[in-house]
């Protein structure tokens, strides 16, 4: 960022902040949207569009190579006419992040010709011709290259990392529901829940949010199904870069005949069926082997405590006499166990919960049931076990954007295979974000951008209001609005512009 575009930044920061200060008194006392003498003309010669940031993926894309690596890998187009199959990948991933969430959208790009004038391109693929594209995907080794043109790319991403990045590799295994209401789609099916659609295995890199591989499946397969090989997939991946990597998932993904060789090459904690048997090693365990969970509180309070608001639903869930289970205290404890397809022996830690049972402001009974957790780290504490199954769970904010933020988990094709291309290059798009945070340089901003939801992230970097000027051989966007972020927007073209890997 030069001295000058630093100095504009600052002005305009200062002027806004200036508007908006809080000791303004409204002595009128009428509305402060107050404009009502509004008219409307249609710019003949200014060139604008909405989302400028898209500029700067394409160069960060472009810079790391993957254009060039998706047209080298992907044979599916027997002539380009005149699109390459990264053109086709980009239409769609450019689309969802301009704001778009079907193939439809596409459409509103293809007539603004501000936008393709922006990314130096005569023309893109339509709606019907980007949905063909997906159709081209016909077999498991065509997705299987697209993901590994991504994962190769996404290697020298990391490679612009610190070291300490590479001390440990969090990944989180999980499957969901894409429902859908098509009935003519080949590959479908119903679920154990009377969902149609499709049960896409999702498996996710935790430090950055990244999906590493994302399987589609019918409707009607298990979490765990094909899990195993995918897995394994995953270990060839992390493991040249990586000095540990640890899996977690739920009790779908204890798949015992393949602890042995996991354990080998990651650490793995997973939840495990609360089986009759466990269940009675848990209970002839001697009072002296449980020890209190304490659970930590979620956050700590910075500032002095706030009083506490009534509990609306407590107090429903009381009158109308509801039943409702309260946990009254934890207890964990620990015992080897070596499961029948194993050879080795590994460590299950069990969580005791002692519930209470309430309907109304009546306690009915007490009930205790256990929680077991299998894993091949013996060092760790107890507790430190549960909590790192428990951490888990916040693949359910990842899988919950790739639904309704960027949206991947979606089936707007007819096959099988199709549908599997769109998550994958609609999940390319959140991918993009994800390298973007990266390849900041100030720890801050990376770690926020990284945790930012996909709409809050398209609002900071990507609708950036812009004037295109062509000219001088080259394309220039003129910024014409401001935004907080701006000044990590500017900082981030410097260092995708000397992008070399």
């Amino acid at each position: 960022m030069n001295k000058k575009t630093k100095k504009k930044l600052k002005k305009r920061k200062k002027k806004i902040q200036k508007r908006i200060t809080k000791n303004q008194v409204n002595s009128e006392n009428k509305p402060v949207f107050s404009a009502t003498n509004i008219h409307y003309d249609l710019g003949g010669r200014i060139n604008v569009i909405p989302f400028g940031g898209i500029g700067q993926i394409h160069i960060m894309q472009h810079n790391l190579g993957l254009d060039d690596l998706l047209n080298d890998k992907l044979n599916l187009l027997k002539q380009h006419r005149p699109y390459m199959e990264s053109d086709h990948i980009f239409n769609i991933a450019y689309c969802i992040l301009t704001g778009g969430d079907c193939l439809e959208d596409i459409e509103m790009l293809r007539q603004n010709d501000t936008y393709m004038d922006a990314l130096g391109a005569p023309r893109i693929p339509d709606p019907t011709t980007a949905g063909d594209f997906l159709r081209r995907f016909d077999s498991k080794n065509d997705l299987l290259n697209l993901m590994m043109c991504i994962n190769e790319i996404r290697q020298k991403v990391w490679n612009q990392q610190p070291e300490e990045f590479f001390k440990k590799a969090y990944v989180d295994v999980d499957g969901t529901m894409v429902g859908t209401s098509g009935e003519c789609k080949e590959g479908m099916d119903i679920s154990y829940n009377g969902i149609w659609g499709y049960h896409p295995l999702i498996i996710t890199f935790a430090n950055t949010g990244e999906h590493l591989f994302i399987v589609n499946r019918s409707g009607n397969r298990p979490s765990h199904d094909g899990a195993a090989e995918w897995i394994d997939r995953t270990i060839d991946l992390l493991k040249p870069n990586f000095l540990e990597i640890v899996f977690r998932g739920d009790t779908d993904f204890s798949l015992t005949k393949n602890f042995d060789r996991w354990d080998e090459n990651s650490t793995f904690y997973f939840g495990f069926d609360a089986m009759p048997n466990l269940v009675k090693i848990a209970e002839g365990l001697d009072n002296d082997a449980w020890e209190p969970m304490g659970r930590s509180a979620k956050y700590k309070i910075k500032t002095r405590p706030r009083k506490k608001k009534k509990r609306v639903k407590d107090k429903i869930v009381k009158e109308r006499k509801f039943k409702r289970i309260r946990t009254v205290c934890e207890h964990v404890a620990e015992f080897s166990y070596s499961p029948t397809k194993c050879e080795k022996t590994y460590r299950v830690v069990v969580l005791k919960k002692d519930l209470l049972i309430e309907k109304g402001e009546e306690d009915l009974f007490g009930d205790i049931r256990f929680f077991f957790y299998i894993t091949n780290d013996w060092e760790s504490s107890k507790q430190t076990v549960v909590k790192e199954c428990n951490k888990r769970c916040d693949q359910e904010n990842k899988i919950e954007q790739s639904k309704n933020g960027v949206p991947a988990l979606k089936a707007p094709s007819d096959t099988l295979f199709s549908n599997w291309a769109w998550m994958i290059i609609a999940s390319l798009a959140w991918t993009l974000k994800a390298w973007y945070g990266l390849l900041s340089k100030n720890k801050r901003e990376k770690k926020k951008i990284l945790r930012m939801e996909f709409k809050k992230f398209r609002n900071a970097f990507m609708n950036i209001p812009v004037q295109i000027i062509k000219g001088g051989r080259r394309i220039l966007y003129r910024i014409l609005g401001y935004n907080a972020h701006l000044k990590t927007f500017f900082k981030n073209l410097k260092r995708v512009r000397r992008l070399r890997v």
